[in-house]
């Protein structure tokens, strides 16, 4: 279904034309049967990068689209519409690129930016840990000083999109005291080929099969001084700052999941019919899909503000929370009802909307649970009184 849409320039309007055709010529037939058979769509990545949609709201010095992050989290939003682990990679790969966008120095954004935004290399973000998920300031990875300036890292992270096939991880660790806290956390570039780094086994997973899940682990991984991003012991400001910006690629990623439920329900009620009528006369269901369609719309007006608050440069981090927080609510709420739509057949894997409500569940939990969306909430609530 076709969604108005309110774009600054025709370059937008057909960066989002491009997307759709994309979409619904290579990524949306393929992805329920690669989803059956965990098939990382690797080469998706690279068509989104030689395409231009992978680097949308970063600087085209750097091979980027300068696109307001309002027009990027459209494309991300009609990406994951085909294909949730199409956009919530482009989402993960956005974060990673983010901390060296903002904080790198110019010599490192030209020599890893361009790779990185034409997707050639794909990244991924390494910040949670198998005992510090929510509480990432209690993180025990380390990175120590060595002789020559640069650091060796050990430790483990875990839950990392894309683990075992990045190309390069975008890399949180504590490089001040062991009870430093928030304010003795690194962030460091570190290549997938560094002797020392490895991944664990893959997540055996409700759904999202096709967006590999795996632990990275670091044994006297050696890196450089150059690979430090930003100040030291400054980076949990940083993942911080990252995060805000991809709560938002999530609320994009969860809103494009729930538009693919409603379509695929709105369809199914104007074809199935019961007791001699479309099932989608009927009121009881026609007030189900209305629901649906409010709850969708509200949700994408919801990211969109936060987006043109971070456009205009001002705080949206409690905005950012707040639709991260309702549209994977509605993701959730939306693809449970569109099964009930479908009814029996809903829940088998003859039609899209199982695998739908299977998706939306994580993003409930990703970057941040919604139970940690209502306390970063509550707290601006609290600093504004």
């Amino acid at each position: 279904m076709a969604v108005e849409r309110t774009l600054h320039t025709p370059e937008a309007e057909q960066l989002l034309e491009l997307t759709r055709e994309i979409v619904d010529k290579e990524i949306a037939p393929r992805a329920a049967e690669d989803e059956e058979n965990s098939v990382f769509p690797r080469d998706v990545f690279t068509t989104l990068g030689r395409a231009g949609l992978l680097g949308l709201p970063y600087p085209g010095e750097y091979g980027g689209g300068d696109q307001p992050y309002e027009v990027y989290l459209q494309v991300v939003e009609e990406l994951a519409r085909g294909w949730l682990a199409v956009g919530l990679g482009v989402s993960v790969h956005s974060l990673s690129c983010y901390p060296l966008a903002t904080f790198g120095g110019d010599e490192q954004k030209g020599r890893h930016l361009p790779d990185m935004l034409g997707g050639e290399l794909l990244g991924a973000y390494c910040l949670s840990e198998t005992s510090s998920g929510s509480d990432a300031a209690a993180m025990t990875t380390r990175a120590e000083r060595t002789d020559d300036g640069g650091y060796r890292v050990n430790g483990a992270k875990a839950w990392i999109t894309h683990g075992g096939h990045a190309d390069y991880y975008t890399l949180f660790a504590r490089t001040g005291a062991p009870d430093s806290g928030a304010r003795g956390i690194g962030c460091l570039h570190v290549p997938a080929g560094t002797p020392g780094l490895s991944t664990a086994a893959p997540e055996r997973k409700m759904g999202m099969r096709s967006s590999t899940t795996a632990g990275v682990i670091l044994e006297d991984v050696e890196l450089g001084s150059e690979a430090l991003i930003g100040e030291p012991d400054r980076g949990f400001g940083i993942a911080l700052a990252a995060l805000d910006s991809g709560r938002l690629g999530i609320a994009a990623c969860a809103v494009g999941l729930a538009q693919a439920a409603l379509d695929a329900a709105v369809a199914y009620s104007r074809e199935r019919r019961q007791f001699g009528s479309l099932i989608g006369d009927f009121q009881g269901l026609g007030f189900m899909l209305a629901d649906m369609d409010t709850q969708v719309a509200a949700s994408r007006e919801l990211y969109l503000s936060a987006a043109r608050l971070r456009d205009a440069g001002r705080p949206f981090g409690k905005q950012a929370a707040m639709a991260k927080l309702m549209a994977t609510d509605t993701a959730m709420k939306v693809t449970t009802d569109a099964v009930q739509v479908f009814g029996g057949y809903g829940y088998t894997r003859d039609f899209p909307v199982e695998r739908y409500m299977r998706e939306a569940k994580v993003l409930q939990i990703v970057e941040g649970t919604n139970q940690v969306q209502r306390m970063v909430i509550s707290r601006h609530l609290a600093k504004e009184a």
